[in-house]
């Protein structure tokens, strides 16, 4: 049998939600650290609908229009030339964003072509996204995790509710999601993309603006295997042997981007975003995407494919 290219990474012996539970919070600290240095690589202040209004932060001068109250008049800047000007404050009423992460064991897998685990990758997304939205003012949540809070703070407060919470699989719970919001769902989707819409799809009836991130390690898209291969599904256990695996590489690519492709199709015809990310590709790209999706100017970078 070829050497390994892929594993899971393994868990703390013991019960198995309590081995998972030790993992994450020796993992979550980590991360934090990583999401606030990607973070203040990408941030470039308030990330979402600039517009006058009341708040404390100066935002345009404008032509001065009859009838408005004389004490907004800016007169230093009236100064400079023949016209009068108004200096205008920006609105800064709070918005909250959701932010989940797929905690799921085929989270864990890590090839020798990645950087990091996907798990991984997905916590330091979310983490740094929370720290980003924390200091244009938003109201950050975590489905069935932690109830929206406006702090400074809240990637920190997030980071601990992560450690703390029990594991889960599949879609979160959002029945605690009350009105409209955004939220940002970040896994590696590897399920059917009709059944992963179908739990999709209530949430968009209910009036949230949604942002898929497909994490995937690079070994999961490019197929590198040949000769004698155990595959092993981390979910059910269940194993497949291929004497030859190199003549499985052509149908799989195939399926695997069908998937892809069906997925993100569905999630636009909605009107959500899709972002698919690969773990040997910058953190900041990826994070760049999804905060320009929030803030209505999606960039286009390599890394992280729209």
């Amino acid at each position: 049998m070829a050497s390994s290219i892929g594993q899971i990474v393994p868990q703390t012996p013991g019960s198995e939600v309590l081995a998972r539970a030790r993992q994450r919070a020796i993992l979550v600290p980590d991360c934090m650290v990583e999401a606030r240095r990607i973070a203040n690589t990408v941030i470039a202040g308030w990330h979402g609908r600039r517009k006058r209004g009341i708040g404390e932060n100066f935002w345009q001068f404008r032509p001065y229009s009859e009838g408005e109250s004389l004490s907004r008049i800016d007169w230093r800047r009236s100064a400079r030339d023949d016209h009068t000007y108004v200096r205008d404050r920006e609105w800064e009423a709070a918005h909250t964003v959701w932010l989940w992460a797929d905690m799921s064991a085929s989270m864990m897998y890590k090839s020798t072509y990645g950087t990091v685990s996907k798990e991984s990758r997905a916590l330091v997304l979310m983490l740094a996204l929370a720290e980003i939205l924390a200091r244009s003012g938003e109201r950050i949540g975590c489905p069935g995790v932690m109830e929206p809070v406006a702090a400074r703070n809240a990637a920190e407060r997030l980071a601990t509710a992560i450690m703390h919470a029990p594991p889960t699989a599949g879609m979160p719970d959002t029945g605690m999601i009350r009105g409209a919001s955004d939220i940002v769902l970040i896994g590696d989707f590897l399920d059917d993309a009709d059944r992963i819409m179908e739990r999709i799809t209530p949430l968009a009836r209910r009036n949230l603006r949604g942002h898929v991130v497909e994490v995937a390690d690079p070994a999961e898209e490019i197929f590198p295997y040949s000769g004698r291969t155990e595959f092993t599904d981390p979910e059910t256990g269940e194993k497949l042997v291929s004497g030859r695996a190199e003549t499985l590489k052509e149908e799989y690519q195939r399926a695997y981007l069908a998937r892809r492709e069906s997925l993100g199709q569905s999630l636009r015809h909605m009107g959500w975003n899709f972002v698919f990310h690969r773990t040997d590709h910058l953190a900041s790209e990826a994070l760049a995407a999804i905060h320009g999706y929030l803030s209505g100017n999606p960039p286009v970078l390599s890394g992280a494919r729209a």
